[in-house]
């Protein structure tokens, strides 16, 4: 009985062994694996075995992308302004052999590393240039810390400022400094709005004065064509009157000749044309003198024509 369970217990320390032999690598993992305390090899994801008793995972190693939030450290600048600033690093294991015996404690390194980094970049940039070139220093570290943590395997991705704290004074008088900006900026453009204002109202009188114009010449000009139209017409009614008058004198006269009168019913004719001249109003007359003849000729045959009443009686 007592031998059964000794084999038992062998039995159960065996299956121990060899279940402790037996490792599984998950993804984005890797294990560092010593033999009698000397590297000899690194596993990657999958099934592995290794060797009881002289082979041991020394380093159990996160191959995704980590970030670490390091606390504000205090830097000058070049113009001895002292400010609080911290970082965010983004960083990747690459090699876990180089990360596992390349330094001790690889993010207290990357900590201390950052940190006179910054000092350095911000050493040489004043306050202003500080505050307005966050990407330029985040550049800057992340090339140098870049080529410091690769003996370690270790590739920073990225580095970003997450805060620039100046002291107090500094943010009030950057505060007041603003302040001031903007109340400039306002007067400006309220003095831009009020000369585009002054503009727009000089361009309008300027278009009214020239619409006005622009109305006075058009209502001249058809105050002209219409006298002129109105002239025209008087002058074709005057016309169209005299040349009706001549035509009905025209016309007389064919018919007196029509009538067979004679020359000196025609001279009579002439004598109440040029009465009707007159008409009272004439203070002086010409008469040819074929017509005086004529005249006195007329005279003549209306005294024998009275008189022949009278010798009758």
């Amino acid at each position: 009985m007592g031998g059964l369970i000794f084999l038992v217990v062998i039995i159960v320390i065996v299956l121990w062994v060899l279940a402790s032999c037996v490792r599984i690598v998950p993804q984005a993992y890797a294990m560092v694996v010593e033999r009698l305390g000397a590297y000899k090899e690194t596993w990657n994801t999958g099934i592995h075995f290794k060797t009881p008793f002289i082979d041991r995972v020394a380093r159990r190693v996160n191959l995704k992308e980590q970030v670490v939030d390091f606390p504000p450290q205090p830097v000058i600048t070049k113009d001895n302004v002292t400010m609080q600033i911290d970082t965010v690093v983004f960083f990747q294991i690459t090699d876990p052999k180089l990360f596992a015996y390349g330094v001790e404690n690889p993010i207290m390194a990357i900590e201390n590393l950052s940190a006179t980094t910054l000092r350095n970049i911000i050493g040489d940039m004043e306050l202003d240039e500080t505050l307005t070139s966050r990407e330029t220093i985040n550049t800057k570290m992340r090339a140098s810390l870049d080529v410091a943590t690769d003996p370690w395997g270790i590739k920073v991705n990225r580095v970003e400022l997450k805060n620039i704290i100046p002291p107090a004074a500094i943010q009030e008088a950057m505060e007041k400094q603003m302040k001031a900006e903007r109340e400039r900026r306002e007067a400006i453009l309220r003095a831009e709005g009020e000369k585009k204002s002054t503009i727009l109202v000089a361009e309008g009188h300027k278009e009214s004065a020239i619409l006005d114009a622009e109305a006075e010449k058009q209502a001249a000009i058809l105050r002209a064509e219409a006298q002129k139209e109105k002239m025209i017409k008087e002058a074709e009614g005057q016309a169209e009157a005299v040349l009706k008058v001549q035509k009905a004198n025209a016309e007389g006269i064919r018919m007196i000749r029509e009538a067979g009168a004679d020359q000196a019913v025609l001279t009579l004719k002439s004598l109440e044309a040029f009465a009707k001249a007159a008409d009272g109003k004439a203070t002086k007359i010409i008469i040819p003198s074929e017509i005086q003849g004529v005249a006195g000729l007329a005279s003549s045959l209306k005294e024998i024509i009275t008189e022949e009443p009278k010798s009758q009686n």
